[in-house]
């Protein structure tokens, strides 16, 4: 495909990557049902790199090899990949008849060739892609590099194939728009699925590991457990309001931000967080704590970014 094939798809249409593992084809069928259930089209791309070599599964994530393959060569890959693609398709198509799927080809650096295809899509869907063996730890090198250059909404599906379906999602929420954005993608997910919403509201002003716990505050936590409910809840008001049929547990806790989502987490359909959430001085910390949960969480975490705002 050139580089004049490789536009960006519409706003309305999701994007799940593609890479021919069978994690991948897992993020795929999730993509498919969640485009199938807001009524948008899915585009399912493969960012091919070109030169490679032929046993690419041997090599490490990412690398390039300087060996430059013949025409032929080329042509066999491409073909084969294509042929990949053209079979999660049918089967996307089969899953839910009436979606509408398409299929790129791209050729390029996988994680940049990936995100400048979708960089306007309703929501970018990958798989983990690792290969070690650690998966509910380590993301694949493209999705690693996904998650700090992609500016749309990005579903990361790490989901083992006889996982049950989760019974609730969860979400993270400390009141700045960027969390409001993520709150309002977590309602819209719950209610179009009949499931319950969790909304975490971890309190904290120290500067610890995000995966660490906050100290006991005996003599304080009463009162600041009070104001933040109180806040939390207005925070939800509008939310609530536009997805009245979804049951809504409040969680304020002193518990960290990772530490306190990962635990609801157990057992949820979905994980969304904002990333970055209080402003310039908590950018690090908060820009941890989605890292975080994108390496470590065991269901699907969706991480929506400051500029995704309608």
């Amino acid at each position: 495909m050139t580089p004049s094939e490789q536009a960006t798809v519409e706003r309305s249409v999701i994007v799940a990557g593609f890479d021919g593992s069978a994690a991948a084809e897992r993020a795929v069928m999730w993509a498919a049902r969640e485009a199938s259930g807001q009524e948008r089209g899915l585009a399912v791309m493969q960012a091919l790199g070109l030169p490679v070599l032929p046993d690419s599964t041997s090599t490490p994530a990412g690398w390039i090899s300087p060996q430059v393959l013949d025409a032929d060569e080329q042509e066999v890959l491409l073909a084969h990949a294509q042929s990949e693609l053209d079979r999660v398709a049918e089967a996307c198509r089969s899953a839910y008849p009436g979606l509408e799927v398409v299929t790129r080809l791209l050729t390029g650096r996988g994680s940049e060739t990936l995100a400048e295809a979708a960089s306007d899509a309703r929501e970018l869907v990958i798989g983990p892609s690792g290969r070690s063996g650690l998966p509910r730890v380590l993301l694949g090198s493209t999705a690693a590099e996904l998650l700090q250059s992609y500016t749309r909404p990005i579903v990361i599906v790490r989901q083992a194939e006889d996982q049950p379906e989760g019974r609730h999602v969860v979400v993270g929420a400390d009141g700045s728009p960027t969390s409001s954005a993520a709150v309002e993608f977590a309602f819209d997910f719950a209610d179009r699925h009949g499931l319950d919403l969790v909304a975490v509201h971890a309190w904290s002003d120290l500067p610890l590991d995000a995966m660490n716990p906050v100290g006991p505050w005996d003599n304080t936590w009463v009162d600041i457990q009070e104001k933040a409910t109180q806040a939390f809840e207005e925070s939800l008001t509008e939310h609530r309001q536009r997805h009245p049929d979804v049951t809504v547990r409040q969680l304020v806790t002193p518990d960290r931000p990772a530490h306190a989502l990962l635990d609801q987490s157990e057992g949820a359909a979905l994980l969304v967080v904002g990333s970055h959430g209080r402003g310039a001085l908590r950018r690090a910390l908060l820009g941890s704590v989605s890292h975080t949960v994108a390496f470590h969480a065991a269901c699907p975490v969706a991480i929506v970014r400051p500029d995704t705002e309608e």
